[in-house]
């Protein structure tokens, strides 16, 4: 079958010439995903943004692109422009920073017919709606992004991408941040893609999906492609030894979290809570005690009311029914992990200024950060940067980092993991073992059936119309998968 894009020795460099990305040569097929995995800052968009033209500023390409009959070298990123939407769309790995937030999802779609296909407005407007219908959004055409969940976010993303006509999907961490009934979706959106004759091209770090979708697999690290080979055969007999550790970081084969030592003090006890929010009830009746050293799992689908319980356990947000008692009186003893760690820090603050910060406020031992930086494995420079300027996991660490200078005697991660890779993930969830592990009861937010299976102690099921469930752990045996607690 033709080769829709052909690239070779596609290398990328810093203005100092520093080589960031080793070259690599691929090619996209129609009918056939080439998926391309690796852990953060391994150098996976990198690739994708040179193929099509994208890289930020100060970074520079190497190699030659051949797309759509056109070659291009990929040291001119402008040679590329009249292509885009034509012959390469881009599906975002944040679907709401693709999107304008002040434009409908009609309207979003029907911009790209317009402005990239040359439909009247008129005819744009329809065809942006029975596309959007065709895609399970009938609901959603006059929505705004802010209005959407992550998956109808995305499906509105990929109708606008695909506006143009292009052949060829290349998709960047499609699936973070959601939940694992809307990471299904999008694979089944992709599939439909690969089904109708595209090309597509995927970079992820969600094993789930790259297991989804097929194809070939590029495994990439630090710049360096390591191992390539069909999708099966990479996931069944990896040959590269950091392949089989990425592989084994998946929460399925980690070993289980011991039990928890009975008799504990009980650190927080709910009784009949009931948590609204915007008028529609969320949890009704739920009554639990967690005991120090006891991890918590909450799960559901997105929208089910996991962080509004969350936040009315630790007093953030206020139940309409019920009482929470808190059994230590100090308030910094109840601490919670956002599940996006830039929204928890000031876009424009040093991360080392943030901690002394808290550290003067709280009247805190500065002298304790040195040594769980060390903990943490986190470097001393990092101090000396702005959060935007570390990797997502250094930033999860030091938000842990800033939670543990507190000594809480409760933490509340809410999806603490969920825009981790593998290895980053696993690292996260054993930091808040060693704290559960040291007395701190933990209650961990996670859209991951498997992760919650192996890491908490017990586990509730919110189901988004009030009812929660509460089961005791009945792990299945390892050959059927994870233990689920259902």
């Amino acid at each position: 079958m033709t080769a829709t894009l052909i690239a070779t020795d596609i290398g990328v460099y810093d203005q100092r010439g520093e080589r960031l990305l080793e070259p690599v040569s691929l090619q996209l097929e129609p009918g056939r995903p080439l998926v391309v995995l690796g852990e953060t800052g391994s150098g996976k968009s990198l690739l994708s943004q040179a193929l099509i033209g994208t890289l930020p500023a100060g970074l520079a390409a190497s190699g030659r692109v051949c797309l759509g009959g056109s070659h291009l070298d990929a040291a001119q990123p402008a040679d590329y422009r009249r292509l885009w939407g034509r012959e390469v769309a881009v599906l975002p790995q944040e679907p709401w920073l693709s999107l304008d937030p002040l434009m409908r999802a009609q309207q979003q779609v029907a911009e790209s017919h317009r402005l990239v296909r040359g439909l009247a407005p008129r005819a744009a407007i329809s065809v942006a709606g029975e596309e959007l219908e065709a895609l399970g959004l009938a609901g959603a055409l006059r929505r705004y992004p802010h209005q959407l969940s992550g998956g109808m976010a995305q499906r509105v993303a990929f109708a606008a991408a695909r506006a143009g006509g292009a052949r060829i999907l290349i998709a960047d961490e499609p699936t973070k941040g959601l939940d694992a009934a809307r990471r299904d979706e999008v694979a089944a959106l992709l599939m439909r893609e690969v089904a109708a004759g595209g090309s597509l091209m995927v970079v992820t770090h969600d094993l789930a999906l790259a297991r989804l979708l097929g194809g070939e697999v590029l495994v990439v690290r630090r710049g360096a492609l390591v191992e390539r080979g069909d999708s099966r055969a990479i996931f069944e007999a990896p040959r590269n030894a950091y392949t089989r550790r990425l592989l084994a970081a998946d929460p399925r084969c980690w070993q289980r979290t011991p039990p928890v030592p009975a008799g504990g003090p009980t650190v927080l006890q709910a009784r009949d809570l009931g948590v609204s929010r915007g008028g529609r009830v969320l949890v009704e009746g739920l009554s639990l005690r967690l005991g120090a050293g006891e991890i918590l799992g909450i799960s559901g689908p997105s929208g089910c009311g996991k962080s509004s319980l969350g936040d009315a356990l630790l007093g953030l947000h206020p139940p309409h029914a019920g009482t929470v008692v808190r059994s230590v009186a100090r308030p910094q003893a109840y601490q919670k992990v956002f599940q996006d760690p830039p929204s928890a820090f000031a876009r424009t603050l040093a991360l080392g200024q943030a901690i002394a910060d808290l550290v003067r406020r709280q009247r805190l031992d500065g002298s304790r950060v040195e040594p769980l930086m060390q903990r943490l494995r986190l470097r001393p420079e990092l101090l000396a940067r702005r959060p935007g300027e570390v990797s997502g996991g250094e930033l999860q660490r030091l938000a842990l980092l800033r939670a543990m200078l507190l000594d809480p005697v409760f933490l509340f991660a809410d999806e603490p993991t969920s825009r981790l890779d593998p290895l980053t993930q696993q690292e996260v969830i054993g930091l808040l073992r060693e704290l559960a592990g040291e007395g701190c009861a933990v209650m961990i937010v996670s859209h991951d059936p498997e992760l919650i299976a192996r890491t908490a102690h017990r586990c509730i099921v919110l189901d988004g119309a009030g009812a929660a469930t509460v089961p005791a752990p009945q792990p299945r045996p390892d050959s059927a998968g994870a233990a689920l607690l259902r």
